[in-house]
């Protein structure tokens, strides 16, 4: 990444988030990790956690497009019958998807029929192998990492967007990859470990290893 780019951060605060929830078991977890089991296990065991690899950011960058204008609680429930549709989300396999291939997961109950999704899914397969030759994809996302993560209290402090996600953005685009932006970038960046959104006082806080000190 450019060092001319500047990191984004939210300002630290000494406390502790108020509108953090205490579990039975009597953990801190921001509101939408606190009401539905699906979501806190998601919450407490994979967001957030390093993810590496080329499959691995491949498959929750897929997740990230499909759950655009949806609930992430959806494509968690389908995240199942997704990998089943797209071959686990191997590279190799989902860039030799062709039109017999687009008409049938058009067909799948299973799948988020969205023709422009699974389209940019497929197209961002392909250009998935020819990052190979430069900068794989998983090293060319984690180089989007910032010097300091975000520290935010509240839910109102947790951003959306950074310089580095808008950064990112461009850099795939310029690679042939569709359907990102700096929205659903950073969302991955918070998924795979790259910044640590979680509201200070939660459990998960620092758990990434990643931010230790954050």
């Amino acid at each position: 990444m450019p060092a001319s780019t500047q990191p984004s951060a939210v300002l630290p605060s000494a406390s502790a988030s108020t509108e953090l929830v205490i579990g039975e078991d009597g953990l801190a977890r921001p509101p939408w990790a606190s009401q539905d089991q699906l979501l806190m296990d998601y919450y407490d065991t994979e967001w957030g956690m390093p993810i590496a690899d080329e499959r691995g950011v491949f498959e929750r960058l897929c997740m990230e497009i499909f759950q655009s204008g949806l609930s992430w609680r959806l494509i968690l429930q389908r995240r199942p019958l997704l990998r089943a549709a797209f071959s686990g989300f191997d590279v190799d396999a989902v860039a030799e998807f062709g039109d017999d291939d687009l008409e049938r997961l058009m067909l799948d109950a299973g799948v988020i029929r969205n023709r422009l999704k699974i389209s940019s899914i497929i197209k961002n397969a392909r250009a998935t192998i020819v990052l190979r030759e430069s900068e794989p994809l998983h090293e060319l996302v984690w180089s989007a990492k910032p010097q300091v993560t975000p520290r935010p209290t509240t839910v109102a402090e947790v951003p959306s967007s950074s310089e580095e996600s808008r950064w990112l953005t461009k850099q795939l685009k310029a690679r042939g990859f569709s359907f990102v932006g700096p929205t659903n970038l950073f969302a991955l960046m918070e998924a795979i470990g790259v910044v640590d959104t979680h509201l200070v006082g939660s459990h998960r806080r620092g758990s990434s290893g990643v931010w230790p000190e954050s």
